[in-house]
């Protein structure tokens, strides 16, 4: 399961609701922060989630309303050092524009007050561990070195517990080990192979991010059967006309995309502040209903469905 908390929702510029773009994903001890738009701080702690383990930013494009806060949040971590070290992963035009942010204002030779790593993000897998795996995919928008992320869970055996219980299985450690694929032994001298108590392979949780983006026709694979896509709408259809001279989406092609890609919910962000909400929702569900127009600090899980 993931965990989405919506920090900042709106397009270009802040409005009286709406902060700028910044989002964060939790999947057991990791936290990743997508953007960081001016005033992502305050939303951090106004949310309530804090800067503890926060260590993981991803940056989807260089524009200033999406990267501006890291300004701000480094001057933090100067003062408090909640963290030890600080990764920040973006395209090639984002990290050369964060380090002169970084290196050039907020340090100025200064040493970093963590241990601060700048990585340039290449198509393909970022990290990934025993359970899950982030990728980072291209998203066409003004400027290039553009990316959407993918996060996937990654398949599993469920434990059958009435079946364990059957062949007598006591709660504990001897379970653990069938659920890592190990025999074990009972205390009667039987043997128990995972077969017995593991059922059939099952796909994890996927959540995919797309940011700032321009068109839909190549992200389509990664969006696939998703859980959970996030995406911006920029535009009502109405504005299709500005929405592609500015390299961005009307609710009707975010719909579009989920629609087309299958995927289980929507969710809408990167609002301009021209629109009300209910007509950004009116025009996605008529095409996708399952859409939900997020605010910022909503909060979401995403979990494959049973």
């Amino acid at each position: 399961m993931f965990e989405i908390v919506f920090l900042g929702t709106s397009a270009s510029a802040p409005s009286i609701q709406r902060g700028l773009p910044s989002q964060m994903v939790m999947h057991k001890e990791y936290r990743f922060l997508i953007d960081c738009g001016e005033g992502t701080q305050r939303q951090i702690l106004q949310s309530g989630l804090g800067f503890k383990r926060l260590d993981k930013i991803l940056i989807t494009h260089s524009h200033l309303d999406h990267i501006l806060g890291l300004a701000g949040l480094l001057s933090t971590f100067m003062r408090w050092e909640a963290i030890e070290k600080l990764e920040i992963w973006a395209g090639q035009p984002a990290i050369a524009r964060i380090r002169d942010l970084l290196h050039g204002v907020v340090l100025r030779g200064a040493s970093p007050p963590v241990k601060l790593e700048l990585n340039v993000i290449e198509p393909g897998c970022l990290m990934e561990d025993e359970t899950f795996q982030l990728t980072a995919f291209p998203v066409t928008h003004r400027g290039g070195g553009t990316f959407g992320f993918l996060f996937e869970e990654k398949p599993r055996r469920p434990f059958l517990a009435a079946k364990a219980d059957a062949l007598g299985v006591p709660p504990g450690p001897l379970r653990a080990q069938l659920v890592a694929g190990k025999p074990c032994m009972l205390p009667n001298g039987a043997a128990v192979s995972p077969d017995e108590v593991l059922g059939e392979l099952a796909p994890g949780a996927r959540l995919a991010f797309v940011g700032d983006c321009g068109r839909t026709d190549n992200i389509l694979e990664y969006c696939r059967r998703a859980d959970g896509l996030v995406i911006e709408s920029t535009y009502l259809e109405v504005e299709a006309a500005l929405a592609r001279e500015f390299s961005h989406l009307t609710a009707r092609q975010a719909a579009s995309l989920a629609r087309e890609a299958q995927v289980r919910r929507l969710f809408l962000t990167h609002l301009s502040r021209r629109y009300r909400d209910r007509e950004v929702a009116e025009e996605a569900r008529a095409v996708f209903p399952d859409t939900t127009v997020v605010k910022d600090f909503d909060r979401f899980s995403i979990a494959r469905e049973k």
